[in-house]
C-alpha cells in the first residue's frame, strides 16, 4: 500500500519488491498516486512524477522526462503519463503496451485501457491504440473518427461516437464483436470483464459479449432502466421505479432471487457480489458470500 497524507507526504508498506518500500525516493509534496500490479507512480504538485517498485511493472522510469505531467494511467504492468502539452510517455512491461513508438500520441485528450492495451482519444476526436493487438491494441479495422468517449471490458473496447453510434474492437467473444446488435442512438455504455451494455436515449438496453458474463440479457426485462452496475461477471440494472434486475454468472451476483430489491436507491459491488442500498436506509447483499454476497451483519 501507499498512503497519501494531508501534508503531501507518503508512507508505504507491504511487499518491498512491489512498492511496499518507498524509502529510496522523495515522496514529499505528492498530489496523487497511481499503481500497476507491482509499482507506484506519484504525481507531485509541481507536475513531476517519481516511481518505485518492481522495474518490470513500471517502477523504473529512469531516462524519461516526467516533468509537466497532467495525469497518469496504468495497466497491470505499465504506466502512461499524459503531459500538459498533449504528449504521452509510456514505460513498464513491453508486453503490456510500453512500446508506443508506432503511434502518434500528440494532442492527446485522455486515455482508456483494457487489461493489456491503451486507447488514446485525441482532441480532434480521433483515436490511436497500442498494446496487445488481440485485446484492443489493434484498431485498424474500425473507423474511430468523431469519437466522444471509450469504454472497455478486460480485453475489448467500445467507442461511443458523437452521433450516438458505437464501434467495437478487440477480443471478439468478450465484447470486441458487436455486429449482432443495433447500437444506434446510444446514450452511454457499461461493462464488466467480458460484456458490454448500451443504454439508449429511448431507455432501451442492448447487450453483447460473453453470454455467461451478461452479454445475453434475453431472459430479463430491461425496460425503464435508470443505470447499471456490475461485478466482474454479472450486471444489476436499477430501474426508475426502484426495482432491480440481475443477470450474468450467478456466482458473481447474476442471481438475486433470494433478496428483495424493491425500493432501491443505489448499488455497490465487489468483484463478485452486490449490495443494494434502499431508500429506507436498509441494505441487502447477494452474490459470492466470500466476497461480500452475505454480510452476516445487521444493515
Amino acid at each position: 500500500f501507499a498512503a497519501l497524507k494531508n501534508d503531501g507526504s507518503v508512507v508505504t508498506w507491504g511487499n518491498s519488491e512491489y512498492g511496499g518500500d518507498g524509502s529510496g525516493v522523495d515522496l514529499n509534496n505528492t498530489k496523487t498516486i497511481f499503481s500497476t500490479g507491482g509499482a507506484f507512480a506519484a504525481l507531485k504538485n509541481d507536475g513531476s512524477v517519481i516511481t518505485w517498485g518492481n522495474s518490470e511493472y513500471g517502477g523504473d522510469s529512469r531516462g524519461l522526462d516526467l516533468s509537466d505531467i497532467k495525469t497518469v494511467y496504468s495497466l497491470s504492468g505499465m504506466f502512461a503519463a499524459l503531459k500538459n502539452d498533449g504528449s504521452v510517455l509510456t514505460w513498464g512491461d513491453s508486453d503490456y503496451g510500453r512500446d508506443s513508438s508506432s503511434v502518434d500520441l500528440s494532442d492527446t485528450k485522455t486515455i482508456f485501457s483494457t487489461g493489456s492495451a491503451f486507447a488514446a482519444l485525441k482532441s480532434d476526436g480521433s483515436v490511436v491504440t497500442w498494446g496487445d493487438s488481440e485485446r484492443g491494441g489493434d484498431s485498424s479495422g474500425v473507423d474511430l473518427s468523431d469519437t466522444k468517449t471509450i469504454f472497455s471490458t478486460y480485453v475489448a473496447f467500445a467507442a461511443l461516437k458523437n452521433d450516438g453510434s458505437v464501434v467495437t474492437w478487440g477480443y471478439s467473444s468478450f465484447g470486441g464483436d458487436s455486429s449482432g446488435v443495433d447500437l444506434s442512438d446510444t446514450k452511454t455504455i457499461f461493462s464488466n470483464d467480458g460484456a458490454f451494455i448500451a443504454l439508449k436515449n429511448d431507455g432501451s438496453v442492448v447487450t453483447w459479449g460473453d453470454s455467461k458474463r451478461g452479454g445475453d440479457s434475453s431472459g430479463v426485462d430491461l425496460s425503464d432502466t435508470k443505470t447499471i452496475f456490475s461485478t466482474s461477471a454479472a450486471f444489476a440494472a436499477l430501474k426508475n421505479d426502484g426495482s432491480v434486475v440481475t443477470w450474468g454468472d450467478s456466482e458473481y451476483g447474476g442471481n438475486s432471487s433470494r433478496v428483495d430489491l424493491s425500493n432501491t436507491k443505489t448499488i455497490f459491488s465487489t468483484g463478485s457480489a452486490f449490495v443494494a442500498l434502499k431508500n429506507d436506509g436498509s441494505a441487502v447483499a447477494w452474490g459470492n458470500p466470500e466476497y461480500g454476497g452475505y454480510s452476516g451483519v445487521d444493515f
